[in-house]
């Protein structure tokens, strides 16, 4: 298993990934625009040439926002989402990040437990923020003082 930049090349599968996991997923043009955008960094996380995850964020200046990260449901409770998530934060150290954002459904319970896990705070909720009607709630963890060693396996 081993986790590596998104390329073109990785699109489709993950586009599947994302229909198939969420109410509500981006459009296949947006993983599109989103490897052109200077500000942003994709990965996928593969078991030999299968993807069984991936994960985005944008960074500008010392803030960071966590896009996506998602696992394949038959790769779900077995940690797999711990190191991607843990591996995004490396990259925001590696990349002088001082905060970590990111939203999260009020009904996803296993993320939201994943991310107190790792140390994120609930900020705030946004009233009926996604297309459903669902709330958001904002979520951020502070990264300064952090080693990238900190979230070593």
């Amino acid at each position: 298993m081993n986790i590596e930049k998104m390329t073109i090349n990785d699109i489709d599968e993950v586009f599947s990934l994302e229909k198939e996991l969420f109410s509500d997923p981006w459009p296949k043009h947006f993983f599109f625009e989103e490897l052109e955008n200077e500000f942003a960094n994709y990965y996928v996380y593969k078991n030999e040439e299968e993807i069984i995850g991936y994960a985005g964020m944008w960074q500008m200046f010392e803030n960071c926002d966590l896009t996506n990260i998602a696992i394949k449901k038959e790769y779900q409770g077995k940690g797999y989402g711990e190191k991607l998530l843990k591996f995004m934060i490396k990259e925001a150290i590696k990349n002088n990040c001082e905060f970590m954002h990111l939203e999260v459904r009020v009904s996803n319970i296993k993320a939201k437990n994943l991310y107190v896990k790792f140390g994120f705070e609930e900020t705030r909720i946004r009233k009926h923020y996604y297309e459903n009607g669902e709330d958001c709630i904002d979520m951020v963890k502070g990264l300064l003082g952090l080693n990238e060693e900190d979230f070593s396996d």
